[in-house]
C-alpha cells in the first residue's frame, strides 16, 4: 500500500513539473482570456439591441414609472381610487398583500392598509412603507406597439417596407451582374495593364461619396431622374471597387484547370463564368449580396436627397426618422419602429450566415 501511494505521488509530481502540463495550462488560460474578452465585446454590441427590445415591450405607463423591465405595479380599486399593492410583513411573521390607504412619512409612522379581500377593515402597520416591496406583474406589450407603429397613418410602414425591399433587391441584382463581370475579367482575361487598372479601381474606395454628391445630383437633375428610384438603383449596375475586390480575390483561388477543362468541352468565356465560376463562388456572391442589401436597407442620405417630397416612394430608413420626429416623446414606439426596420436584415443574415462567413474568411484571410 505504501509503495502504491509513493508511486502515485511520483506520477503526480511528474505531471505537475512536466513542461507539457505547463503548456496546457498556458493554453487554457489563453483560451479562457480570449473567450472572456470576446464575450465582453459581444455583450457591448448586444446591449443596445437588448435595450431596444425591452423598451419596445413596455407600455406608456411602464415607461413613465421608470422600471427597467416591463413590470406593471398592481393596484386595488377602492372608493374610486387605485391603491398600490404591497407585500406587508405582519407581526405574526407572515407576509400579506395589502393596499396602501393612508401612507405617511417616517420610519415609525403608522400607515393604514386594507385587505383587498376584506376592504372594510383597516390594518395599521408601523414602519417605513417605502421599504416595502410593491406587487408587480410582468406585462409585455411588444405586439401592441408593433401594431400601433405598423398601422400609423402619418408614416405608412407597409408601403415604405415595400419600397425599401424593391430598391435593395433591384440594386443587388445590378451589383451582382456588374461586379461579377468586372471581377471575372480582372481574374481571368489578359487585359493590358491589368494590374494598374485594378489599382486605380481599388483606389476609388478612399474617395468619399460627399465629394461627388453635387455633380452627381446635378447630372441626375438634368436628365430628370430626381424624384424617382433611378438614382438609387442604376448606379449599382456599373460595379464598385469594394465588391469587385472581394469577388476577384475569390475567383483567383479557383484553379484555372477548371476553365481549361471547360474550354476543351467547347465552353466559351460566358459559359465558363455561368457553369464553372459562379457555382464555385456562391459564398462570396452571397456575401456581396448581403453587403449590398444591408447598405441599401440602411441608406438614409441618398433617398432623402433624391426622393424629397415623394411620400409614396420613401424607404423605411427615411420613414423611421420621420416617425422619430413625430413620436420623440414615446421611446417605446421609437424602439418598435427601429425593430421593424431591423427584422429583415437580421433574418437575411441568419439564413445566409454560413455562406456569408465562409466568403468573408476566404476572401479576407487566405488572400
Amino acid at each position: 500500500m505504501a509503495t502504491h501511494v509513493q508511486h502515485r505521488s511520483t506520477i503526480e509530481s511528474y505531471i505537475n513539473t512536466s513542461p507539457f502540463y505547463g503548456l496546457q495550462l498556458k493554453k487554457l488560460a489563453m483560451y479562457s482570456t480570449v473567450t472572456l474578452f470576446a464575450c465582453i465585446i459581444l455583450m457591448g454590441f448586444l446591449m443596445p439591441f437588448a435595450y431596444a427590445v425591452v423598451t419596445a415591450s413596455k407600455s406608456e405607463p411602464q415607461i413613465k414609472s421608470g422600471t427597467v423591465l416591463p413590470y406593471t405595479p398592481q393596484t386595488f380599486r377602492y372608493e374610486g381610487k387605485d391603491l398600490p399593492l404591497y407585500e406587508v410583513p405582519l407581526p405574526d411573521g407572515t407576509t400579506q398583500v395589502l393596499a396602501g390607504l393612508n401612507l405617511k412619512r417616517g420610519d415609525n409612522a403608522k400607515n393604514e392598509f386594507i385587505d383587498p379581500d376584506n376592504p372594510s377593515e383597516v390594518i395599521i402597520w408601523e414602519g417605513n412603507w417605502r421599504k416595502l416591496k410593491a406587487v408587480e406583474v410582468l406585462e409585455i406589450h411588444l405586439l401592441e406597439n408593433f401594431d400601433t407603429v405598423w398601422n400609423n397613418r402619418q408614416t405608412n410602414f407597409p408601403v415604405m417596407l415595400r419600397n425599401t425591399f424593391a430598391i435593395a433587391v433591384l440594386g443587388m441584382i445590378g451589383t451582382l451582374l456588374s461586379c461579377i463581370s468586372v471581377a471575372y475579367a480582372f481574374a481571368r482575361f489578359p487585359i493590358p495593364r491589368k494590374r494598374a487598372l485594378f489599382l486605380i479601381l481599388v483606389s476609388t474606395i478612399i474617395l468619399p461619396s460627399q465629394v461627388t454628391l453635387v455633380p452627381t445630383f446635378g447630372f441626375f437633375a438634368t436628365i430628370g431622374w430626381t424624384g424617382t428610384w433611378l438614382p438609387l438603383i442604376v448606379p449599382h449596375f456599373f460595379a464598385n471597387a469594394y465588391n469587385v475586390f472581394l469577388l476577384r480575390q475569390y475567383f483567383l483561388t479557383l484553379p484555372k484547370e477548371l476553365d481549361e477543362a471547360a474550354m476543351i468541352d467547347g465552353a466559351g468565356p460566358f459559359r465558363i463564368l455561368v457553369s464553372v465560376i459562379i457555382p464555385q463562388s456562391l459564398p462570396v456572391i452571397v456575401s456581396v449580396a448581403i453587403f449590398h442589401l444591408v447598405f441599401a436597407w440602411n441608406d438614409y442620405f441618398m433617398p432623402l436627397i433624391y426622393l424629397l417630397g415623394k411620400e409614396d416612394l420613401l424607404p423605411i430608413s427615411v420613414g423611421i426618422q420621420r416617425f422619430n420626429f413625430v413620436y420623440d416623446m414615446k421611446p417605446h414606439l421609437l424602439q418598435s419602429s427601429m425593430l421593424i426596420g431591423l427584422i429583415v436584415p437580421v433574418l437575411i443574415f441568419l439564413f445566409a450566415q454560413r455562406f456569408f462567413m465562409r466568403g468573408v474568411v476566404i476572401t479576407g484571410v487566405e488572400k
